[in-house]
């Protein structure tokens, strides 16, 4: 079937399959939070991104096979609710963005910095630490050698605008100038974006509208 990104909370996961990477996506919890479990095809090793909420949802999804590692896109509450059970039943590595990790409450084994590489399996991701919705978020990017780019922005872009920067201007700032110069700067527009809530959309269909975004100040 083909992916579609619309997934609702207590219904299923959608799944992107990629040549060297399956991508499936949840909805969880009271805030609708998205989570994205990847397996590397070559070597079925699984990195989850967000344990956010629901964690027999997030288990179920894991399945058996486990999972080595578990990224936290930023320290927000709604993104790690499910955390500890997660790793205390997988064994599962963790990683966060270094200036985020000291906000979220349970072990972080690897600090993320810009432009570190993330492995899942034979397959990469660089993080990019977008600053303004916290201080520490950070992006995931997979350049799919097959085709176009992918990239987790937590709750630093949706469709539609950046994240919540709380009527602060300089978090504002801070946060679109960064959404700008590396991710829709340094990638094209058929890059996919999977969001920390809510459905999917492209850097391409997000692009026009950037200095709009800024005109207004969210």
């Amino acid at each position: 079937m083909t992916y579609s990104g619309v997934v609702t909370v207590g219904g299923p996961a959608d799944v992107h399959e990629l040549p060297d990477l399956m991508i499936s996506k949840v909805a969880v919890g009271p805030m609708s939070n998205n989570a994205y479990l990847l397996r590397c095809r070559a070597t079925d090793e699984q990195l989850l991104i967000d344990a956010a909420a629901e964690p027999h949802t997030l288990l179920s999804l894991i399945g058996d096979s486990g999972i080595a590692s578990v990224v936290t896109t930023h320290r927000h509450p709604d993104h790690w609710g499910a955390l500890r059970e997660v790793m205390e039943a997988t064994g599962a590595r963790t990683y966060a963005g270094r200036y985020d990790a000291e906000g979220i409450p349970a072990r972080t084994d690897v600090l993320v910095e810009d432009g570190d590489t993330v492995r899942v399996g034979r397959v990469e991701l660089t993080a990019r630490h977008l600053v303004g919705h916290t201080p520490g978020s950070i992006a995931l990017i997979y350049d799919d050698p097959h085709g176009h780019p992918h990239v987790f922005t937590g709750d630093c872009l949706f469709p539609g605008g950046v994240g919540n920067t709380r009527k602060d201007p300089k978090a504002f700032e801070s946060l679109l100038n960064d959404v700008e110069t590396k991710l829709f700067a340094r990638l094209p527009d058929e890059t996919w974006v999977y969001p920390g809530h809510g459905d999917d959309t492209t850097l391409g269909a997000e692009r026009p509208h950037l200095g709009e975004w800024r005109e207004r100040g969210w």
